[in-house]
């Protein structure tokens, strides 16, 4: 054993060397990366579509940061959904201010809908597994929504010392939200695999139990204002090997302001990157998060979504690519989350090609969340006395109550980096219940995932 681990640290030595010995070219002007999306969900159908990185590096002296950045993403499913995203980060139009803008538009046939409390809401894996296998009808619809989503902002980041910064911002959001169209669901599915269009869906019963107020049900506009305060020495933003990137930020939402259902929420975001073998070879990084809101009372489309200022559009869906990869997509949602992602980066290989520095890495990961503080769950059926007690039964399957455990992951990916700053991901998660059969939280959390995409998660 202490032989491996010499044999290893010698690798590793050596390749810092090799590392070492070479300089990257210094990029200077445009740089374009492109990424092809190609997917397939059995409830939207075929997935196509792409994604392009447009760096300005300027005269250089800024690399490996760039001065200003475009993101555009557009895709489309077979079944109607549709996906855009267009984002631009400037650092160098307003001396000493960064100014990030963003817009998006989401039709989404399919929106994953869990529930509210993480464990505290029943994920039905075995009805899933039947209709996958084809022993029982397609049951994934029953944890779908319709969802409209149109998000807009536009962020200031100013310079307060070396490494303090402010944050203010403008964020507005549109959501349109509700049941599933069956008929859509259903098109180009064998009729056994047909969702029955007499089974309500779990928004349905949410709804039909008072989970979901009317005044939320359907979705609505938001308006709001965040302020930021942020700590950064990074030395360098696109794929960071050293220092400490913090965060905490206010999201106010009154209804002065023009917010349908005001809320008010905050966030703490810590991360930290350790190199362990020097000139990026070998990175330990970490982040913990919590999202809490102020009050008891939030709606529930925003809840899903991690806080973010800069160059990005918020993130939704605790479980995925960009928070806890392995578990179901919005998989954990409440009124207060904590969240933690610790990374083994390792490049094991650099080098130029076609004028441009690249390097290949892989990552070992581990991610975790759960729901501190819940939404109120409690049965507020107001129904016909007849239908009561069968309302009551399946209240009482779907949401068991119970204590919340954190929900965690494991899993690795690969790393093509390109000048620092267009990234392609392709990593493969798994939940721990997966493996826990004994426990009532087996496959609660799905069986895994495997997701292609662009950049580090921090």
């Amino acid at each position: 054993m202490k032989r491996m681990i010499l044999a290893v640290s010698l690798l590793l030595a050596g390749q810092a060397s090799v590392f070492a010995q070479k300089s990257d070219i210094v990029k200077k002007g445009l740089n374009v990366g492109p990424l092809p999306v190609v997917a397939f969900d059995a409830d939207k159908g075929f997935q196509l579509g792409g994604i392009v990185q447009l760096f300005d590096y300027g005269d250089g002296t800024s690399y490996p940061n760039y001065d200003s950045k475009w993101y555009l993403e557009a895709s489309f499913f077979t079944k109607g959904s549709m996906l855009f995203q267009l984002m631009y980060d400037n650092k160098v139009l307003i001396p000493g201010v960064r100014w990030a803008s963003a817009v998006s538009a989401n039709i989404d046939k399919g929106m994953d809908f869990f529930g509210f409390n993480g464990y505290g809401t029943f994920y039905d894996q075995e009805r899933i597994a039947l209709g996958k296998s084809g022993q029982d009808y397609i049951f994934t619809p029953f944890y779908k929504v319709n969802r409209i989503q149109i998000l807009a902002k536009t962020d200031f980041i100013g310079r307060i010392t070396k490494h303090f910064k402010w944050e203010l911002g403008y964020h507005a959001a549109y959501f349109k939200e509700g049941d599933i169209d069956y008929g859509n669901i259903n098109k180009g599915k064998e009729e056994k695999q047909f969702f029955p269009e007499d089974q309500p869906t779990l928004y349905a019963y949410f709804r039909k139990w008072g989970l979901i107020s009317d005044d939320e049900a359907y979705g609505g506009f938001v308006s709001s204002v965040r302020l930021g305060l942020t700590y950064d020495s990074r030395n360098k933003e696109g794929a960071p090997s050293k220092g400490i990137w913090a965060e905490g930020h206010l999201s106010l939402a009154p209804r002065w302001l023009g917010s349908k259902n005001e809320f008010y929420r905050y966030s703490f975001t810590f991360r930290h990157y350790l190199p362990i073998v020097k000139d990026d070879v070998l990175t330990f990084a970490y982040r913990l998060n919590y999202e809490g809101t102020i009050g008891n009372n939030a709606p529930y489309y925003i809840l899903p979504y991690i806080t973010v200022m800069g160059e990005n559009c918020d993130k939704d869906g605790m479980g995925g690519f960009r928070n806890v990869r392995g578990v179901l997509r919005n998989r954990i949602v409440g009124l207060d989350m904590a969240t933690y992602t610790a990374e083994l980066r390792w490049r094991f290989v650099k080098f130029q090609l076609w004028k441009q520095n690249i390097a290949l890495g892989l990552n070992l990961f581990s991610d975790g969340s759960m729901v501190t503080r819940g939404r109120d769950m409690t049965f507020r059926y107001d129904g016909t006395a007849a239908d009561y007690a069968d309302q009551k039964r399946l209240y009482d399957k779907y949401v068991p109550g119970g204590k919340e455990v954190p929900h965690v992951t494991f899993g690795a990916g690969f790393r093509f980096i390109m000048n620092e700053n267009f990234i392609v991901a392709a990593e493969y998660g798994m939940p721990l219940t997966h493996f826990l059969k004994n426990s009532p939280h087996y496959n609660q959390d799905g069986t895994g995932a495997f997701y292609l995409n662009v950049g580090y998660l921090f």
